[in-house]
């Protein structure tokens, strides 16, 4: 008697798409930014819901679900046509720029481009390759004129994501140096090397306020090194903390679909910024009455002491506490309960640090402290 072979193939045939849909997604070009691309992306609290898996969950096949992120802000990413900027930024960065031709281009607000400098306007340019996604310079307004700012050799520009790009990929890293032009260099100057090292380490369903996706998760550790100079002051070198940014990626959606980025202070892991894509929505803010409140002086100390020593509070409620530099860079934001507690404070930050507290009545604080 011949066997029947219909049952065997149709449950080979049948399974091939099961099999097929529990493997990671493969990021590669066409999942990155294009041009005209307007995406919008939500801010949540630096402290996640109880309900939120750890960040320590990794592998194949998981779950993880942020539904309950709540948005307290909004902004949205665009990226244009390089035609769109300033003459001398599209020779810079246009057809005749060689290793620094960019594809597309992104306004942006970098800190780091813009302590303390007198320009305006500032973007960032990117080439999108089948091989990878990198940042090949920035470009910004000065006194009227367009002025690129490249990095130093094409080896030397900032890798992003490298393609494919999928949870069987290797860890693969790179090392980026730019620094002002010597045009402006009396004025003010700005220099940064950096070292990105991207890991995946897990891939499965995410579901965010936005929906349920299909990602592959990438853990990017970035360390930077910048140095600044405003108005011929000597310039002033300083190491940042060490920062990870974890990363979901989805097919066709362009920016992660999640991004949650953390602070190394002490040792320890601190959530300092939590953003995922998402649709437009009315953000309840504090009303104006509560956004104009001031909060309870705030007892922080010692006010000066030795890089790295904590900051002791004593807050009346509950609140958020940023810690800035003079420049506005954001060094560190933590969640510090009622009454007494400590602020931990990595040794890299020194100088007058800023406290800017805030409660969840929309009451306000500022105070400083001396790291040196």
């Amino acid at each position: 008697m011949r066997p029947n072979l219909y049952p065997l193939a149709f449950l080979l045939l049948g399974a091939a798409p099961l099999a097929q849909a529990q493997t990671s997604p493969s990021i590669d070009r066409t999942d990155l930014p294009v041009i005209g691309d307007t995406l919008r992306l939500s801010q949540a609290a630096p402290a996640l819901p109880a309900s939120a898996p750890p960040l320590t969950r990794r592998g194949a096949n998981q779950t993880w679900n942020y539904a309950a992120l709540t948005p307290t802000a909004q902004r949205v990413e665009r990226y244009a046509n390089i035609n769109t900027t300033a003459t001398t930024l599209q020779f810079a960065f246009g057809p005749f720029g060689g290793v620094n031709r960019a594809t597309l281009v992104s306004p942006q607000t970098l800190p780091a481009l813009g302590a303390g400098l007198p320009i305006t306007d500032p973007v960032e340019f990117y080439n999108l390759s089948n091989a990878d996604f990198r940042s090949v310079g920035f470009g910004a307004t000065v006194t009227g004129f367009g002025l690129p700012v490249t990095y130093q050799s094409q080896a030397l520009q900032d890798v992003i994501y490298r393609f494919p790009l999928s949870y069987n990929s290797p860890a693969d890293s790179s090392n980026s140096f730019f620094e002002t032009p010597a045009v402006i260099a009396s004025t003010g100057y700005l220099s940064q090397r950096r070292k990105r090292v991207n890991r995946p380490d897990a891939w499965g369903t995410l579901t965010t306020p936005f929906g349920t996706f299909q990602t592959v998760r990438v853990v990017t550790r970035i360390e930077d090194h910048d140095s600044l100079a405003v108005g011929g002051t000597s310039g002033q070198g300083l190491t940042l903390p060490v920062r990870r940014e974890y990363k979901w990626l989805a097919k066709t959606i362009h920016v992660p679909v999640l991004t949650i980025t953390t602070n190394v202070v002490n040792g320890q892991e601190v959530i300092t910024n939590v953003e995922y894509r998402d649709i437009y929505r009315r953000i309840q803010l504090p009303t104006a009455a509560a956004a104009g409140k001031i909060a309870a002086p705030l007892t922080a100390w010692p006010t000066a002491a030795e890089a790295g020593t904590a900051v002791q509070l004593q807050l009346p409620a509950t609140a958020e506490v940023e810690v800035t530099d003079l420049t506005g860079r954001l060094l560190g934001r933590f969640e510090q309960p009622k009454g007494a507690s400590a602020l931990p404070l990595n040794a890299a930050w020194q100088g007058t640090l800023l406290l800017r507290v805030r409660q969840a009545d929309g009451a306000t604080a500022v105070g400083k402290v001396v790291r040196y």
